[in-house]
């Protein structure tokens, strides 16, 4: 079931009037402002435009180009196709595109520096929401604080996300052995924040990944090497299995979905709305609140509602 949600920008094809008819197919790989690296169907990587003035494609977008002036090894893309799931933050003000047509998300935390419940919580929202599956990733378990962080996870097991432990930087064979089917046959994005490995791990996988992304920022005289959009990497010849690395992140908003809909999105309190006495229960002070008796019997942890009421209050705050 695909989800179009509150001002969602899953959008149908772009450019549907467009003659397209001289275009060739192509992938963008990245985005940078308004200049679009595109993936030709032989593997070449070019830079394009949009049509408008700003730039509807994220990474992972199949669009349709043509050539711009002959030789100029540069092109415009004509039309936007239609995406099959988008994941993205919404603030107040604005949303930011991670990227399109995922077949998965690896939200990779480690246990040293100790990760974020309320973000880890917001990125698990976000695909939920995008309908895109998660694997979630503790990388550096040979550290002390390993158990502690397992038993932050446990509720996030017991909902039925897969979790992966590994220690890429000790044990890199094991890692990658552990990894490497997880992304075989699929487009999947790696999120998380900084510190976690995001980096170590594309630099395993991908030795020459970095000279790549070097070569394009060069070409566009931006000097730029650190990561501030999102990234496509193939991990094979054959281009059938491929790694979004995406940049660090603060905050995630997510002003996409309704204060209301929040619970349906969180497998653990959505297991027990159904119980509730009031159909428009908001799962706070209301009596006869199934969430809330579940918390007691500690069906649901402490933290997970804590978030729950956080996030409710933060997505009700009046907008101007």
């Amino acid at each position: 079931m695909k989800r179009h949600g509150h001002n969602a920008p899953l959008r149908k094809a772009k450019g549907k009037d467009a003659d397209t008819s001289q275009c060739q197919r192509g992938l963008v790989v990245s985005t940078h402002g308004r200049h679009v690296i595109v993936e030709d169907e032989q593997g070449q990587r070019l830079i394009c435009h949009p049509r408008g003035k700003k730039s509807e494609a994220v990474v992972g977008d199949r669009v349709l180009w043509q050539p711009t002036l002959e030789g100029s090894g540069e092109g415009l893309i004509v039309q936007v196709e239609e995406r099959r799931n988008l994941l993205y933050r919404q603030d107040e003000w604005r949303s930011k595109s991670f990227a399109a047509n995922l077949d998965q998300m690896l939200v990779w935390i480690a246990v040293e520096p100790v990760f974020s419940e309320a973000q880890l919580t917001r990125a698990l929202l976000a695909a939920r929401y995008a309908d895109i599956p998660v694997t979630i990733v503790l990388n550096k378990v040979d550290l002390p604080g390993a158990d502690t962080a397992r038993q932050r996870l446990a509720p996030y097991v017991a909902m039925g996300y897969p979790v992966v432990e590994m220690s890429l930087k000790v044990d890199t064979d094991a890692a990658k052995a552990q990894v490497m089917p997880l992304l075989q046959g699929k487009a999947s994005l790696v999120l998380g924040p900084s510190g976690a490995g995001k980096s170590t791990l594309i630099n395993t996988l991908l030795p020459n990944a970095r000279a790549e992304v070097g070569e394009i920022s060069q070409a566009l005289n931006s000097g730029r090497h650190t990561t501030t959009t999102s990234l496509w990497y193939w991990l094979d010849d054959s281009h059938e299995s491929a790694v979004i690395d995406s940049p660090g992140f603060q905050e995630f908003g997510l002003h996409h979905i309704a204060p209301t809909e929040l619970a349906k999105w969180m497998p653990d309190i959505a297991a027990h709305i159904a119980d509730c006495r009031f159909y428009n229960c908001t799962h706070r002070q209301e009596p006869g609140c199934a969430v809330q008796a579940a918390a007691e019997r500690g069906e649901i942890s402490a933290m997970r509602l804590s978030l729950y009421t956080g996030l409710f209050d933060e997505l009700s705050e009046q907008r101007w």
